[in-house]
């Protein structure tokens, strides 16, 4: 889901019917297309599991790992449609700096470019880049001023600022480029975006919070949210408590668009889509994902008997991923025991795994979003390339997304235009 253009209007679907939007979600690389968008990145080492770092070392699980932005100029030049969006935390970059690389991705993408904002709860993240690991609620007070700095993308530049008008000898219009002067409580810019106006201007922001604060940030400033659950029916209450609070902010809560993890095995009869998911189970790492799941939720779950149910009464919630601790608490009959060995079983191979056929994986995609109010997938993998390759030839003819060039009018970043914004 991205804001590019598409060439050609897709089809109109039956009144009533929602178009499912597909996201891939990897950590480096790309190597298939036909995906609305392919999500890159992390942060920090998940050393939760056993006090240290060791075994996700040890697993490969998001370690090791390159800075995405290369890859992504590299898969633009060889794709016209597919979108690409990369992790980017608030709290360790100057916001000047990510609004210049941003632009300079979305010239370099054609406007197919989104940023996945985060705001960084791993202390190895924080002791990494040698910051202080700050509350939970702070870092998303941080990450709405470091938000509004990134005005530079709307209110430096008019459009009729780049000239290139070589007989005349004027690159620029200099009085036609808006100094930024920001001194707020966190950050403080008096300059210019350095850059001229990218295709989208803003990328697509994508956001990931289901807290308070979370809720707050995403239903402001997210066009798209991650949303994470084993059932639709924990979702639809997040997803509506999401919508409700984006009308606070005077905007449209259909404009917000929701994706679920989802991991397809996919076969082209019943037989062949099992002998993938035996597969997978056999060569899956259950302390892998006790390893992923430990650094969400921050209890060492090595700790606990294997059997031994958790709760959230043994999460430290501070600085971990609300949604996690959330599902805890649910205990319907359409999810397994929260054990860490159903725990390991389930995320070593993915968040909710289907089985099944091209058209019965569609008819529980479609009820997922029917029950919960979702858009769309970020499509797991059990194998790269293989799944997305599956999901691409078997999958993606079910339906095709369709997307927007600039931020809404209701959207908070439509106030910083340069035809609309007056300065400070």
């Amino acid at each position: 889901m991205t804001s590019q253009s598409i060439p050609t209007p897709p089809p109109q679907l039956p009144q009533g019917k929602k178009r499912i939007l597909l996201n891939g979600f990897d950590m480096f690389t790309d190597r298939s297309g036909d995906f609305n968008t392919l999500f890159l990145d992390s942060f920090g080492v998940h050393d939760t599991y056993k006090g240290n770092g060791d075994t996700a070392i040890r697993e490969g699980a998001q370690f090791p790992m390159g800075d995405p932005s290369i890859p992504v100029t590299a898969m633009a030049s060889v794709t016209k449609n597919l979108g690409f969006a990369i992790t980017t935390s608030t709290s360790y970059e100057a916001p000047y700096v990510v609004a210049k690389r941003f632009s300079t991705l979305d010239h370099l993408t054609g406007g197919r470019f989104g940023w996945n904002i985060v705001t960084s709860w791993k202390a190895s993240a924080s002791r990494a880049a040698g910051l202080p690991l700050v509350e939970h609620d702070k870092r998303y007070e941080i990450a709405d001023e470091y938000i509004n700095v990134c005005r530079l993308w709307e209110s430096s530049w008019s459009p009729t600022a780049l000239l290139e008008d070589s007989e005349r000898g004027i690159y620029s219009d200099a009085s036609q480029i808006r100094t930024v002067n920001h001194t707020g409580t966190h950050f403080t810019v008096h300059a210019p975006q350095i850059l001229d106006p990218s295709p989208q201007r803003t990328p697509f922001l994508f956001q990931a919070g289901t807290s308070p604060a979370g809720i707050a940030f995403g239903s402001k400033h997210a066009e798209g949210i991650f949303v994470s659950a084993p059932s639709p029916l924990i979702l639809a209450p997040r997803i509506k408590e999401i919508r409700e609070a984006a009308k606070g902010h005077g905007r449209d809560p259909s404009s917000l668009k929701f994706f679920a993890i989802f991991t397809p095995i996919l076969g082209r009869t019943e037989e062949e889509a099992r002998e993938k998911y035996e597969e997978a189970l056999k060569n899956a790492s259950v302390e892998g994902g006790l390893i992923f799941y430990s650094s969400n939720i921050g209890v060492d779950l090595s700790k606990f008997p294997i059997d031994t149910e958790i709760t959230p009464d043994d999460i430290h919630i501070d600085a971990r991923v609300h949604s996690s601790i959330n599902t805890l608490s649910y205990h319907g009959s359409d999810v397994p025991k929260w054990t860490p060995r159903n725990i390991g079983k389930a995320v070593s191979i993915g968040g909710n795994v289907t089985v099944g056929t091209p058209e019965r994986v569609a008819d529980i995609m479609e009820e997922w979003i029917r029950v919960a109010d979702l858009d769309g997938f970020n499509i797991g993998y059990m194998w790269t390339p293989g799944t997305f390759e599956d999901a691409v030839e078997l999958l993606v003819p079910e339906g095709e997304g369709a997307s927007q060039k600039w931020v809404r009018d209701d959207h908070p970043a439509s106030k910083y235009r340069y035809d609309v914004y007056q300065g400070e």
